[in-house]
């Protein structure tokens, strides 16, 4: 009989982009309910343990987030479970350390360093626009924010960038044909490129072509699709590659090269 919602994560079952041994032992970290999707996201003890290499054991993780040393968009988080997704900034103040989560074209979360002025800010994808009580215009964000009193432009698929101190939009940027965008799904995860028209298909998925910076085109999912910037220029650094997808042969060529 089932008693509640389930508190444990198997080491089989996690998603494979945390890249945990699959022999390490039995469990894996289940992420707290929070503003990403458990499959979507990578909680703060995968990230401090795994990637940063920061800490060895449990133990020394819960340490080191109850000494309030890590901050997710600009907040304090002691959960070690706290599940930070796309777009999120980690900041260390510790190591002066600034990071975004963003995806690397193999499907996989980077831990990709940022300048202190670049950390003030983050990239949210709208949701849905909507109103409130009495009239009130708002919309949601990818990562739960509610943002009350939008620009009237700003429609479903759009991107607002968000002081992350003040939590209020300084900008946006439309989903239209000619803006950057990075692919957040699907095969061509982590991708970068330039939306070249969007194809409308009643009754099922709406595609979009894709154009990036090599000359390569590929076509996605609108779901898949978010916003990075204006015309050719991305509102944020990119990671290494700049997401441009190498074929095999050029993959294994830059690696023999190095």
């Amino acid at each position: 009989m089932a008693r509640g919602p389930v508190k444990h994560l198997k080491r089989r079952f996690a998603p494979s982009h945390w890249m945990l041994d699959k022999l390490k032992g039995r469990w894996a970290p289940k992420p707290s309910a929070g503003p990403h999707k458990l499959r979507e996201c990578m909680p703060l003890i995968v990230m401090l343990r795994e990637r940063l290499k920061y800490a060895l054991t449990y133990r020394e993780v819960k340490m080191i987030v109850m000494q309030r040393l890590i901050k997710v968009d600009g907040k304090v988080r002691t959960d070690m479970f706290f599940p930070a997704g796309f777009m999120d900034v980690v900041q260390i103040e510790q190591t002066k350390e600034n990071f975004r989560l963003l995806y690397d074209t193999k499907g996989k979360f980077t831990l990709h360093k940022i300048v202190k002025e670049e950390a003030t800010y983050k990239l949210c994808g709208v949701k849905k626009v909507t109103r409130g009580p009495k009239g009130t215009p708002y919309c949601i964000t990818h990562d739960g924010r509610t943002l009350r009193y939008p620009d009237p432009d700003v429609k479903t698929n759009d991107t607002v960038r968000v002081d992350i101190t003040t939590g209020k939009i300084l900008d946006f940027v439309k989903f239209e044909a000619g803006n950057t965008v990075m692919i957040k799904g699907g095969n061509n995860m982590g991708r970068v490129g330039v939306i070249m028209h969007r194809e409308r298909h009643p009754g099922s998925f709406e595609i979009v072509p894709i154009k990036d910076a090599v000359g390569h085109t590929f076509s996605t999912r609108l779901t898949n699709v978010f916003v990075v910037g204006k015309g050719t220029k991305p509102w944020i650094s990119l990671p290494k590659g700049n997401g441009i997808k190498l074929s095999i042969v050029e993959d294994r060529n830059a690696k023999m090269s190095k």
